[in-house]
This record gives C-alpha cells, sequence and structure tokens, in this order.
C-alpha cells in the first residue's frame, strides 16, 4: 500500500494528486504529528530564506511495520524505479 502525507488539507489534495497522475490516498497531517515523528519537518532554505518545511522522505515499511529503506531528499525523476526496485525485494 503507497500512502502520501502532507500537512497540508484535505481541500488541496485532489487537485495536487489529478495534477501529478498520484494513483494513492494521500493524508492530511495538518498538526504535523506523523510528520514530526518521521523527522521530516526540517528547516530549508530558498533564496537566502530559511522556513520551516517538509522534506519530501519515502518510508518503505515492511507488513510487520519495521522500516526497511528511506529515500530522503527524493530525486523524482529517478525515484519511482528505485522505490519499485527495493518494494520488489521485500
Amino acid at each position: 500500500m503507497i500512502l502520501g502525507v502532507s500537512p497540508d488539507s484535505v481541500a488541496p489534495h485532489p487537485k495536487f494528486r489529478d495534477k501529478f497522475g498520484l494513483p494513492f490516498l494521500l493524508l492530511s497531517d495538518e498538526n504535523k504529528e506523523v510528520i514530526h515523528l518521521y523527522g521530516v519537518w526540517k528547516e530549508k532554505s530558498m533564496y537566502g530564506r530559511k522556513y520551516m518545511g517538509v522534506e519530501r522522505t519515502t518510508f518503505v515499511i515492511d507488513s510487520g511495520g519495521a522500516i526497511r529503506k528511506i529515500f530522503p531528499k527524493i530525486q523524482v525523476a529517478q525515484h519511482p524505479e528505485a522505490v519499485l526496485e527495493m518494494a520488489q525485494m521485500l
């Protein structure tokens, strides 16, 4: 099962999912509880300005709930292949 977690409200999720053709469920974590637990709420920088935001990260979790692989700071172009390769090994 694939899930996406975002600190955004539920409202923008359908538009985002449709724009990128995502075939999986997007969950809203407005209170940032899950995002903090997984350690992906980080200080970021853009054009010299620092701000807090989500570091896009993929966690591959097996059926027993163990994290088998973490893909930090994902590279979108190569990412789907890498995740599928990892999932096939489980």
